[in-house]
């Protein structure tokens, strides 16, 4: 009987990783665009308690950064040994492809953020999204 073959759990962990900080990053400009603003939080008058659009857009991008990497860790580790189907497949890269698309664009436009406002804001997005990629990965090896 012909043995299962799998990705090392290191190229299983940098892969999911890579893709999880990546979705973060694409979810925080997206966000941006539609006026969720992380650095919001810093922000704020003394009357507001938390503003609403910085909360929503830490959760996003915290999840976005979870799941993303739990998925492609999940598929990555059930890709060599054949059992993905082909229309999941290409369904996820058409999905991958249009929302790393539409970050593009978003990144693309002019800021109303200033400057460095906005490279803290990226910094965190990008440590927020490493630290839960890295987790989100995580969980799917030990799961398997």
């Amino acid at each position: 009987m012909a043995e299962t073959a799998y990705f090392p759990r290191h190229l299983i962990l940098g892969g999911a990783m890579v893709s999880g900080i990546l979705l973060a990053l694409a979810v925080h400009m997206l966000g941006a665009q539609i006026g969720l603003d992380l650095g919001a939080l810093w922000r704020s008058d003394g009357k507001e308690f938390m503003p609403a659009g910085a909360a929503i857009a830490w959760w996003l991008v915290a999840t976005a950064g979870f799941s993303g990497s739990y998925f492609v860790a999940t598929l990555m580790h059930s890709a060599p040994s054949g059992r993905i189907q082909q229309r999941l497949r290409q369904f996820l890269i058409a999905v991958a492809v249009l929302f790393l698309a539409g970050a593009g664009q978003a990144a693309s436009a002019p800021n109303a953020v200033p400057t460095v406002a906005g490279l803290v804001a990226g910094l965190a997005v990008l440590g927020l999204g490493a630290a839960m990629a890295f987790c989100g990965a995580y969980f799917a090896l030990r799961k398997t």
